[in-house]
């Protein structure tokens, strides 16, 4: 898509849900969840899930990890805001964390099953369009902003500015 063809994202975006997701990392390696359940059931991601009423992003991250895979994510790092609006008017705000640290052993629930992956091996093919324009870059740290815009699974347009 060339870059003529990304229509400008709105300054001011009202979400209507709120969530985050969580990438584990050790060495060149991340956890991945293959979801079961929700918005993106079938697909390949990071654990996450909506924010709860007075939960902060990092509260919820750590509760959603906790739910989906039994395990707790220590020294959460935040690396990044994605904006998703649909066509069918859901407008998605997801918090992205990175971590290096986790107590527990991953292990599979009814929402998720979990699964270690090479950082050159990440199943892009098996995720949401957007994840292969933002995921390998914040995997090595770099922090960014990113809007999408989707069409159910479709990818109509994207926006991606790293920060680092």
């Amino acid at each position: 898509m060339s870059a003529a063809a990304i229509p400008e994202f709105p300054e001011v975006w009202e979400p209507n849900m709120i969530a985050n997701l969580v990438f584990i990392v050790q060495g060149r390696n991340v956890l991945l969840i293959h979801k079961k359940t929700g918005l993106g059931a079938g697909k390949i991601n990071g654990p996450g899930g909506k924010l709860e009423p007075g939960e902060t992003a990092e509260e919820a991250a750590i509760r959603e990890v906790q739910e989906e895979l039994l395990v707790t994510p220590s020294g959460l790092e935040e690396m990044g805001d994605l904006h998703f609006d649909f066509v069918d008017g859901l407008k998605l705000h997801c918090t992205v964390f990175r971590s290096e640290g986790f107590e527990g052993e991953p292990t599979e629930t009814l929402e998720a099953k979990p699964e270690w992956f090479a950082f050159d091996e990440v199943p892009y093919d098996r995720m949401w369009a957007d994840d292969q324009y933002w995921l390998p870059e914040m995997l090595e740290g770099r922090r960014f902003r990113a809007w999408f815009r989707f069409d159910n699974e479709k990818m109509l347009s994207r926006k991606v500015v790293f920060r680092d």
